[in-house]
């Protein structure tokens, strides 16, 4: 994993511009760092943010204790978790709209002892957010593959703890998922388990792995179309796999054609209250994402040369049969993206975190060098890409009107303080638009309500919860959502517009009492 991080402190992503940084990436199962100089450091941050400045813009408000991973809510605000690992910070935009020019308060912090480094976690259909489990515990102080579960409630500013599956001593940095019927699949790291949170419960159901063909370790998750997940392994690679929530069946999706993953660890890992456990890491691989033409683009880690990542491409069968896949390009100057980001561009191209800190776009043929920074990827509803909670990548191009969500049925008229439902199609974009190779999961496959003054221009998001799917290009299907009205908004004349993936919707006109 690449990783940056003050030379004494636990790894983290984030930005010490006036300290000497360590690059460490996990390697054959240890960590390789290598010390860069500060002047390099410095080099960087000057490129990035000068003369790259038409793709890549800082904000204005850098994050008050740095920032980890992102994720964005459904009241247009996003949510961040800090460098103690405890801390959590809110992104709001300005009056107008802006992520660029808006402001950081701090919200609830985990409980003490909860401090994760690298876990699953999801946006659920109620706007709350889950995180489960962590590589480390002690925010970097341990490696522990910790069995600890939250959940943050934006609207009471709260954590709650949630109890692991009956009898998962460890979750760890795992694979995670949003089922359409808005259940959180989980697939616990050290063996092939599997298990499901109910969201209102917040009670786990086991669920049968019949099929798979390796354990869970390292492994990215990619929702479909129809529903299934689709993953490329990195113990059994170069073989993938299909899963069906329905029928709980895995079954194999072929050979990825290239190798995706890096070479197994040279040696395993203790964890537990005494070490009594074992896991021997596999491997690593990238992130893997789903295109509006329904291919999906996986990227590699370093090969067992160290030469560059390839990439592949995953085309479904017809009605979500079984696929072929076909070698992609390779990363320039040996570049690879194991372990790291990428995020779904308007423009329907990937935006990849090269573990160099280069930024390329994929447009489904190449992929091209665009900027050099560090740190995740997420989807703002303005069209742009955050990253590390410091800046915003901008992409060329823009969307085909067919990817839009459209709104159906909607209230003419909406008073502050209530709470109205809208409906319409496509409202959860045509792809979860992100993806990390194993953990980090801060995909966007649900919609936001953005209501513009007409009088004023000014911006308010209206908080969405309740979507009737989170499943991904649900095509012609009627889906719809519930928007409460900010309390605080302008009143009068209004346009509403239902945002996905950072693609909004014809806008309607609405009235606001």
């Amino acid at each position: 994993m690449l990783v940056l991080t003050p030379c004494a402190s636990p790894l983290r992503y984030g930005r010490w511009p006036d300290l000497a940084l360590v690059v460490a990436f996990k390697k054959r199962g240890s960590i390789l760092s290598k010390k860069i100089s500060l002047a390099v450091i410095l080099l960087l941050f000057a490129v990035s943010g000068v003369s790259l400045a038409q793709s890549l813009k800082r904000l204005v408000n850098q994050p008050p204790d740095g920032a980890g991973i992102g994720f964005q809510l459904t009241d247009g605000t996003v949510l961040y978790q800090g460098n103690r690992c405890t801390d959590w910070w809110k992104l709001t935009p300005d009056i107008t709209g802006s992520y660029v020019k808006g402001t950081w308060s701090q919200v609830a912090s985990l409980p003490s002892d909860y401090a994760p480094l690298y876990f699953a976690s999801a946006v659920l259909a109620d706007g709350r957010l889950v995180i489960s489990g962590g590589e480390y515990s002690g925010c970097g102080a341990q490696f522990a593959l910790t069995n600890q579960s939250a959940i943050y409630d934006p609207a009471a500013n709260t954590w709650t703890m949630v109890a692991p599956p009956t009898g998962w001593y460890d979750i760890g940095d795992s694979p995670s998922v949003v089922l359409p019927n808005g259940k959180y699949l989980v697939g616990r790291k050290t063996n092939k388990n599997m298990a499901e949170l109910d969201p209102t419960t917040l009670t786990w159901k086991k669920v049968k792995e019949t099929g798979k063909s390796d354990f869970n370790a390292e492994e990215g998750w990619t929702l479909m179309p129809d529903g299934t997940i689709l993953t490329y392994d990195v113990k059994n690679a170069p073989n993938s796999e299909l899963y069906t929530p329905s029928t709980k069946t895995w079954v194999s999706a072929g050979s990825t054609v290239v190798d995706l993953h890096s070479p197994p660890a040279e040696g395993c890992l203790h964890y537990g209250d005494h070490g009594q456990y074992t896991y021997c890491p596999p491997g690593e691989v990238g992130p893997g994402v789903l295109r509006p033409d329904g291919t999906v683009f996986a990227t590699g880690s370093y090969t067992a040369t160290g030469g560059a990542g390839h990439t592949a491409i995953y085309t479904p069968g017809a009605n979500g049969g079984i696929g072929t896949w076909a070698a992609g390009p390779d990363f320039p100057n040996d570049d690879n993206a194991g372990d790291s980001f990428a995020a779904l561009l308007p423009n329907g191209n990937v935006l990849v975190l090269g573990n160099s800190g280069t930024l390329y776009e994929f447009d489904g043929t190449k992929l091209t060098s665009e900027a050099v920074d560090y740190g995740s990827l997420m989807d703002l509803p303005t069209g742009e890409v955050l990253v590390g909670g410091s800046a915003v990548y901008t992409s060329k191009g823009t969307y085909q009107k067919s990817w839009a969500p459209k709104i159906t049925s909607y209230p003419t008229t909406v008073t502050r303080g209530s709470t109205y439902k809208i409906s319409g199609k496509q409202f959860n974009g045509l792809s979860q638009a992100a993806a990390f190779g194993d953990e980090f999961q801060t995909a966007t496959n649900y919609p936001l309500v953005r209501i513009t003054n007409q009088a004023t221009g000014h911006v308010f998001y209206a908080k969405t919860h309740d979507h009737s799917t989170m499943g991904v290009a649900t095509g012609k299907k009627t889906v719809s959502t519930n928007f409460d009205v900010p309390a605080g908004m302008e009143t009068g004349a209004s346009s509403l517009v239902v945002v996905a993936n950072g693609i909004p919707s014809k806008a309607v006109s609405i009235t606001v009492d």
